[in-house]
């Protein structure tokens, strides 16, 4: 892995921050939590690549609260298209 933050799929809506952290702190310092309402997943930055290469190998597929965990490297945020720029095809 080259980063330290990890993305975090397949959480029950009823997770919180607090649950999360605890679960993720097993394998080292967590430096942030993002869980994106509604959606079923969030992003967990721990303090070292080496601690979040462990805590992914620990709990990818891993049952939490009834669900298993899909967890991978979080890819760079890709800027949104924008639909409402640039020219429009006129038929």
């Amino acid at each position: 892995m080259q980063g330290n933050k990890l993305y975090v799929g397949n959480l029950s809506y009823a997770v919180n921050e607090g649950q999360l952290k605890e679960l993720f702190e097993n394998y080292g310092t967590v430096q942030s939590i993002n869980i994106i309402e509604g959606k079923g997943f969030g992003f967990v930055e721990m303090s070292t690549n080496e601690e979040a290469e462990a805590a992914k190998e620990a709990l990818n597929n891993q049952e939490f609260q009834g669900r298993p965990l899909k967890i991978d490297e979080a890819r760079p945020r890709q800027p949104r298209r924008d639909f409402n720029s640039g020219s429009r095809r006129r038929f």
